[in-house]
C-alpha cells in the first residue's frame, strides 16, 4: 500500500472485539473500543515521539474522550529503530521513545486506556522499517512481552502470493502468546492490489478488522471515493461483518482541515452506518469544538456501538440513502445528499426503502445535522427533511406496534441498493 502522508499526529479508535481462540468467550462479542498514531510525514519528529502519545493519552482522559468510550491510543509506522537487536527483536527508536514501548505501556495503562502498535506483514513496513516476515512469533511475543493490546498489520513489500499465509501465521503467533490482542489486517485490500479475489471467510477468522480500501487523505472527494466503492461491494464486505469481526473504510479525518463540517457530519454518520472501527487522526489537543462534540456524540457512538452487530447497506441512489437494522427492530437511517452545489434539497422520508416499518406508526429521531424530536409519524404521513449541499440527516426509526415487522436485510436491502429516487 502507498506511503501515508496523511497528517501528523497519532489515531484514536473504537473497534469491536477480537474473535479466536486465545480469548475467553466474553471477549468474542465486545463491542466498545478507539484509536491514536503517528505517520510517516513526521517520522523523524517530535511528532512521533513518546511524549505526544503520554500528551494525548492524558487528554483522552481530560477532555471527555475517554468517558465517551474512546479506548486506544495507537502507534502507526516509524515507531522501531532501523535495526533489530542482538537476539532478533524489534526495538524502539531511542531518540523518540527513550522510554521503550513497555515503559509507554504501561503509562497509557495507569490512565485506564490501551495502547497499539504497528507492524508489517512483508520485509520492511511501508516508511522501510524492519517488517516481520520471518519473525512473526518473535514479534507477536515481543509486542505481548511489552503488554501491548492491538496490533496493526500492514501489507508492504511482501510477495502478494503469500499475503494470506502471512496474515494467518501472525494471527496464530499472536494467539500462541496467551495474551489478547486486537488484529487489524489489510489483507482484503493487498489481495485486491494483488488481483486475487479475498476470501472473507477466512479472513473474519484470523483477523478483528481489516481494511478493503484505499487510504483515506483528510478531502471530501476521497470519502466519497470510499462511499462509493463500499456501496458497489456491499454484497460481498456487509455479510462478513458482524460481532468479532469487521470491515475498516479507514480513520476518521474529522477535525482537521479538509472537509467542511457538513461533510464532517456525514462521515461520522456513515462510518457509524458502516459499523466502522472509529478510528480518529486528528490533534485531541487543538481540535475545534464543533468537531469535538460531533466526535463524542453519545447517540452516534450508540448507533456504531449497537448489540446488534450488523452494518448498514446503501439502499438509495441520487440522494445516497443507507440504513442500518438496530436491536429492538429500530432503525438508523443515513440520508447524504451528494450535491456539492446549491443549496438544501428537499427529500421526503417515504422514498427510505426501510420506512415500511413504519406501518402503522413509527418514532422518528433526528441526530444529525442537529438533535430533534420529530415525534411520531405514520405511514402515510408525508414528512420533508431539508439536507445540505454534502451534508446528511441521520435519523432513527423506532415502530410503534404490537406486530412488529421484521426486516430481512439480506434480501430486501441487497436488491434496492440501485433504486433511484
Amino acid at each position: 500500500m502507498p506511503f501515508r502522508i496523511n497528517g501528523p499526529y497519532p489515531d484514536v479508535l473504537v473497534t469491536h472485539g477480537r474473535c479466536t481462540d486465545a480469548l475467553p468467550y466474553h471477549d468474542r462479542f465486545r463491542l466498545l473500543r478507539f484509536f491514536f498514531s503517528c505517520f510517516v510525514s513526521n517520522c523523524f519528529s517530535f511528532f512521533c515521539s513518546e511524549q505526544l502519545y503520554m500528551q494525548m493519552a492524558d487528554v483522552m482522559v481530560k477532555e471527555g474522550w475517554k468517558e465517551a468510550g474512546y479506548e486506544y491510543v495507537c502507534i502507526d509506522d516509524c515507531w522501531p529503530s532501523h535495526e533489530r537487536d542482538a537476539k532478533g527483536r524489534l526495538q524502539a527508536d531511542p531518540n523518540r521513545f527513550p522510554g521503550g514501548i513497555k515503559k509507554l505501556a504501561d503509562y497509557i495503562h495507569s490512565k485506564g486506556l490501551k495502547l497499539g502498535i504497528y507492524a508489517d506483514v512483508g520485509k520492511n513496513t511501508c516508511a522501510g522499517y524492519p517488517g516481520s516476515l520471518g519473525y512473526y512469533e518473535t514479534d507477536a511475543q515481543t509486542f505481548a512481552d511489552w503488554d501491548v493490546d492491538l496490533l496493526k498489520f500492514d501489507g508492504c513489500f511482501m510477495d502478494r502470493t503469500l499475503i494470506a499465509e502471512g496474515y494467518m501465521n501472525m494471527s496464530k503467533a499472536l494467539n500462541k502468546t496467551g495474551r489478547s490482542i486486537l488484529y487489524s489486517c489489510e489483507w482484503p485490500l493487498e489481495a485486491v492490489l494483488g488481483l486475487n479475489s479475498p476470501n472473507y471467510t477466512a479472513i473474519r477468522e484470523y483477523c478483528n478488522h481489516w481494511r478493503n480500501f484505499n487510504d483515506i487523505f483528510d478531502s471530501w472527494s476521497s470519502i466519497k471515493t470510499i462511499l462509493e466503492w463500499t456501496a458497489s461491494n456491499q454484497k460481498i464486505i456487509v455479510p462478513a461483518a458482524g460481532p468479532g469481526g469487521w470491515n475498516d473504510p479507514d480513520m476518521l479525518v474529522i477535525g482537521n482541515f479538509g472537509l467542511s463540517h457538513d461533510q464532517q457530519q456525514s462521515q461520522m454518520a456513515l462510518w457509524a452506518i458502516m459499523a466502522a472501527p472509529l478510528l480518529m487522526s486528528n490533534d485531541l489537543r487543538d481540535i475545534c469544538p464543533r468537531s469535538k462534540e460531533l466526535l463524542q456524540n453519545r447517540m452516534i457512538i450508540a448507533i456504531n456501538q449497537d448489540p446488534l452487530g450488523r452494518q448498514g447497506y446503501h439502499t438509495l441512489m441520487d440522494f445516497d440513502v443507507w440504513e442500518r437494522p438496530l436491536f429492538g427492530n429500530r432503525l438508523a437511517i443515513a440520508i447524504m445528499n451528494q450535491q456539492e452545489l446549491g443549496g438544501p434539497r428537499r427529500f421526503p422520508i417515504s422514498a427510505v426503502p426501510g420506512w415500511k416499518i413504519c406501518v402503522p406508526q413509527c418514532n422518528v429521531t433526528q441526530i444529525l445535522p442537529q438533535y430533534k424530536e420529530l415525534g411520531v409519524q405514520s405511514h402515510q404521513k408525508e414528512l420533508v427533511l431539508s439536507v445540505n449541499p454534502t451534508g446528511t440527516t441521520l435519523l432513527t426509526f423506532t415502530p410503534l406496534s404490537s406486530n412488529l415487522r421484521k426486516l430481512h436485510w439480506n434480501n430486501t436491502a441487497v436488491q434496492t441498493e440501485h433504486t433511484h429516487l
